[in-house]
């Protein structure tokens, strides 16, 4: 069995956009919270590709990840995940081959077969090309067949790219992706954070359906986990509130800009709302680091994880960063 000293945990970063804020603001705290969770022992620093939403600033997932591996020394750094519908593998590949050039033995590619974004935005991304996620299973094998080595008799190569053999994963908040990642024997991150409910059931479908592979010998499933840490509950609780009203608008389909934390959401969500937000954020780790600690000694032992990855949503910067720090010392025990 498991311990919360034998789990890694990483950090998962939507790159928010506060209320009067900037994205250029949003970037340069993507890159100071990677330098500060570096510090902090933690695994890895993602990003998530998301397109036509004025609150989060991760559209261009690639060139964020060029910014933020140049700018830390050791934390790996990659994608949670790339939208693959919304792209050529050829394209993801060579990408992902020149920050592997730049930055060896640090970067992931995590990829997602949802297109992160609205059908009018989808195309508007694609245009011509006629991808969509039911291409799915036979881009994520053609996009590592340019990352592999390359064989006698391949015409097309990625330039970087080709032999860099970057490790993907497959990501998912269905059971489609956990069964087709263990198939593949690829790692699995399943996206927890927003979609609980089925985390119980994936996890068991992936595991499964594993088969061993080059990569991996056995499963290894890693769960998205939304944080609000503080120094005390009542601290959390209203630092939360920005998470709240950040679901709802997402929900009501309302601007997605981080909205400062309020003493109470009464009077702002109805009661099914307030049900359907709480449902969304059902494994969130809201409170004081002891609260912290007992609730993902639960999760642990539940799910048997061998990593979790945290987004801490809040709308002061250096809450954020906070948050994190308490978190690395309920990690490390």
């Amino acid at each position: 069995m498991k311990r919360l000293s034998d789990i890694k945990f990483s950090t998962l970063d939507l790159v928010p956009v506060r209320e009067n804020g900037s994205a250029a603001q949003s970037l340069r705290n993507s890159l100071d919270l990677a330098q500060h969770v570096e510090k902090f022992g933690y695994n890895r620093f993602w990003v998530a590709e998301h397109h036509n939403m004025d609150g989060i600033a991760s559209s261009a997932t690639s060139v964020l990840l060029g910014y933020l591996a140049g700018g830390t020394s050791t934390i790996r750094v990659g994608s949670g995940g790339v939208m693959l519908p919304n792209h050529a593998p050829l394209v993801i590949a060579e990408q992902f081959g020149t920050l592997e050039s730049l930055y060896p033995g640090r970067i992931d590619l995590g990829l997602g077969r949802a297109p992160g974004s609205d059908q009018m935005t989808a195309r508007a991304l694609r245009r011509e090309r006629s991808g969509s996620a039911d291409d799915f299973p036979e881009d994520v094998a053609e996009l590592v067949r340019y990352l592999g080595p390359r064989t006698p008799d391949q015409r097309i190569i990625a330039m970087p790219g080709t032999g860099t053999n970057v490790p993907v994963w497959l990501l998912g908040s269905s059971l489609f992706s956990a069964q087709l990642a263990g198939e593949r024997g690829l790692p699995y991150a399943f996206a927890s954070h927003f979609a609980p409910r089925y985390m119980h059931e994936a996890i068991r479908v992936y595991r499964n359906h594993f088969k061993p592979s080059a990569v991996l010998d056995k499963p290894y499933v890693m769960l998205g986990v939304p944080l609000v840490a503080a120094d005390t509950d009542e601290q959390a609780d209203y630092l939360a509130t920005s998470v709240f009203q950040r679901i709802l608008a997402l929900m009501r389909g309302q601007s997605l800009v981080q909205r400062p934390p309020v003493k109470t959401m009464d009077g702002l969500w109805l009661p099914h709302e307030k049900d359907a937000v709480h449902d969304f954020l059902g494994l969130a780790m809201i409170g004081s680091p002891q609260k912290i600690r007992a609730k993902l000694e639960v999760l642990i032992e539940q799910t048997q994880a061998d990593e979790l990855i945290f987004t801490s949503d809040l709308y002061e910067h250096s809450d954020r960063v906070h948050s994190y720090e308490l978190l690395a010392q309920v990690m490390r025990g």
